[in-house]
């Protein structure tokens, strides 16, 4: 489902750019691409300001939107979940306990260990794998994303600050300011784990839900939840895009770069 979601992307950008028109009134298609990126920019510019930073976040940003909100609403499409195939569980060779004594004698001084009688194992039912479901219901993916986007924090954070960018993270001026470089050190993890259990959790709650009401009472009831999905989908989307950006803008700024610091200046 991501190499699918990933190609409709790359299509939509190329046929983007190949119908670009410099002169003349712009084609329908122009005009949603040229809204779509310059709504993105100016969400960047509101919170970067620099235009370097402008032009190096806008990309990262809007494709992370991109590729989240298609992965979502991929989701709800009719059969994406639904239809798959049974796998049949692999066989174990599963190991039963015998009577102690038939086994091996006890050594001298030791107690004779009560018998333990032969279990049969459990015949385990085939599991229903679908051939497509939303990439984001995946933990693998959302973990993926949350790693790119931290990742891309840090090498952001030290392409603009250098080698000042440590200093957040190991500072011996003072106690509390180490004890603040761990802290910063341990939120870095907790990044990763909050992007991606809340993106997880979200879409993997919608499918979910939908599924239980599809089965209780299908077709008209499902439909307010699907609207609701499709929702939930954008608005998780855009959360996950704009808190990439603001840890961005905070790593790519440093103490002298604060409002409060050049307002005292």
């Amino acid at each position: 489902t991501s190499l699918i979601v990933t190609a409709i992307i790359v299509t939509f950008a190329v046929a983007a750019k190949a119908s670009l028109k410099t002169s003349g009134k712009p084609s329908k298609f122009q005009a949603f691409a040229e809204f779509l990126v310059e709504t993105f920019r100016s969400m960047v510019k509101g919170v970067a300001e620099s235009d370097k930073k402008v032009e190096i976040f806008t990309p990262v940003i809007l494709s992370f939107f991109m590729f989240i909100i298609m992965n979502n609403w991929f989701g709800l499409l009719p059969g994406v979940g639904t239809i798959g195939f049974k796998e049949e569980p692999k066989e174990v060779q599963l190991v039963t306990s015998v009577r102690a004594s038939e086994e091996v004698a006890p050594l001298a001084g030791e107690s004779q260990a009560p018998a333990q009688e032969a279990t049969a194992p459990k015949r385990k039912e085939a599991v229903f794998v679908p051939y497509f479901r939303a990439g984001t219901a995946d933990l693998n993916t959302t973990i993926a994303l949350a790693l790119i986007s931290v990742i891309l924090t840090q090498v952001y954070g030290v392409y603009f600050q250098k080698h000042h960018y440590f200093g957040k993270y190991i500072n011996f001026s003072s106690p509390i300011n180490f004890f603040v470089g761990l802290l910063e050190t341990v939120l870095e993890f907790a990044k990763i784990m909050s992007f991606a259990f809340r993106l997880f959790g979200n879409i993997f709650a919608g499918e979910v839900l939908l599924m239980v009401i599809a089965f209780l009472a299908p077709v008209i009831a499902g439909l307010p939840f699907l609207f609701l999905e499709l929702f939930v989908g954008a608005v998780q989307a855009l959360v996950f895009a704009m808190l990439t950006l603001v840890f961005l803008k905070i790593a790519c700024e440093g103490h002298g770069d604060h409002p409060e610091t050049q307002h005292a200046h």
